[in-house]
């Protein structure tokens, strides 16, 4: 219902549904471990070697020495808080073909919420039907919130190009430094137009599907044709413990 009162005409109400829509898309995709197998971790180094937040803590021995002595103090007795290099990359694809209803807005939505969750700092979010939207870039700033929003505003329309899609799933996670590279696929994987997927799918690092449970006949089908990890999914509540499913099988 929140995801249809989104796009309401009267302009107070869908902004009072959108603050509501995001807090409770956000809270639902937080149920389970923050972090999947590999993700990159905080920790505090040398200033002189890497780039990050100063750690007061770690650093206070070195301002108060600097301090005393009437110098500057030096880079190398200051310490910053930094994300080590993230083991694990996420591409979350939606396919937006045929009708998206408020129910399959808020499952991508949690799904892209619970993406965020699970790898904070290397992640993207695509939209698709006939052609690609990049909701998020991989090595895009933008906050879960406003990504959110972007998916809860999205209409379903055109034919499916699933190859299309992959293709540029493979894209975004050519962008990441990560050691693991998951693309994660939310479609019944019913393709009407462009390519062979299957050619395309093979050559990705790891693909998981997340398929609509009343319609995943296919979806199965093409997971086994690609050796994909698949689950399927009645609803935006079950999206946290199906992707913690598939990504840690």
């Amino acid at each position: 219902m929140l995801a249809e009162m989104r796009t309401a005409t009267d302009q107070k109400l869908a902004a009072i549904a959108a603050r509501i829509a995001g807090r409770l898309v956000l809270d639902v995709a937080r149920v389970g471990p923050r972090q999947a197998r590999g993700i990159g971790t905080m920790v505090s180094s040398p200033a002189d070697r890497y780039e990050g937040d100063l750690d007061l803590e770690r650093s206070l021995d070195g301002l108060i020495q600097a301090r005393a002595a009437g110098e500057l103090v030096d880079a190398g007795d200051l310490f910053v808080r930094h994300w080590t290099r993230p083991a694990t990359a996420v591409t979350l694809v939606v396919d937006r073909s045929g009708s998206m209803s408020g129910r399959r807005l808020a499952t991508a939505a949690v799904a892209a919420a619970a993406c965020a969750y699970r790898a904070p700092i290397d992640w993207s979010v695509l939209a698709f039907a006939d052609r690609v939207i990049a909701v998020k870039s991989q090595d895009d700033a933008r906050s879960p919130t406003a990504v959110v929003d972007d998916l809860l505003r999205l209409r379903g329309q055109g034919t499916t190009d699933l190859a299309g899609a992959l293709r540029a799933a493979a894209s975004q996670l050519e962008r990441s430094r990560a050691k693991r590279r998951v693309t994660v696929l939310m479609s019944d994987c019913r393709a009407t137009t462009g390519a062979e997927a299957i050619p395309i799918a093979r050559r990705l690092d790891e693909l998981c599907i997340l398929a609509p449970a009343d319609d995943d006949a296919d979806a199965i089908e093409f997971a086994k044709s690609v050796g994909a990890r698949i689950a399927s999914i009645d609803g935006p509540s079950e999206i946290p413990a199906a992707l913690l499913g598939v990504l840690d099988a």
